[in-house]
């Protein structure tokens, strides 16, 4: 048996296993959220959705999930947040992180947000044996009111 596996390279499609954790998950990958938890169910709330990109691994039911919503907080009725949310379901557990901030924060911060949770959602991928390709996305113009207009001294 030995001289059987000593005699060539392991197959491609040799099973591999590892041990990992919650904890794991979120200190390899959710380092940069502004919150994370685990959870059984989803706290993504469909109806408040504007994007979702999932990545599944059919045949244990394993996902990661890169989901962008807005929504209001009930304590604070008169402000409007964004968040990215990245879900990592391995077997029962979900590992979940958010990148939030407040949806009339600095085009800065949607940047910095977007880009650390894009880059969390990557490397989660990896778990499920993908990849991620980037894309470009087209943005429409911002009214003038909105945008503080450059004056010179």
């Amino acid at each position: 048996m030995a001289s059987e596996i000593d005699s060539g390279e392991p197959d491609w499609d040799t099973p591999l296993s590892l041990t990992t954790t919650p904890g794991l998950i979120m200190h390899a990958l959710m380092g940069t959220a502004s919150a994370v938890h685990t959870a059984w169910s989803s706290c993504i709330d469909d109806t408040l959705v504007l994007s979702n990109q999932v990545a599944m691994d059919d045949q244990a039911g394993h996902y990661v999930r890169l989901v962008e919503q807005e929504f209001v907080e009930e304590d604070q009725p008169g402000q409007l947040w964004h968040d990215w949310t990245l879900e990592v379901r391995i077997g029962s557990v979900l590992t979940t992180g958010h990148w939030q901030f407040a949806a009339n924060a600095h085009p800065s911060e949607w940047e910095w947000n977007a880009r650390e949770a894009s880059r969390a959602f990557e490397r989660a991928c990896v778990l499920l044996g993908r990849r991620v390709r980037r894309s470009l996305v087209v943005e429409e113009p911002v009214q003038f009111e909105d945008v503080p207009r450059a004056s010179r001294h």
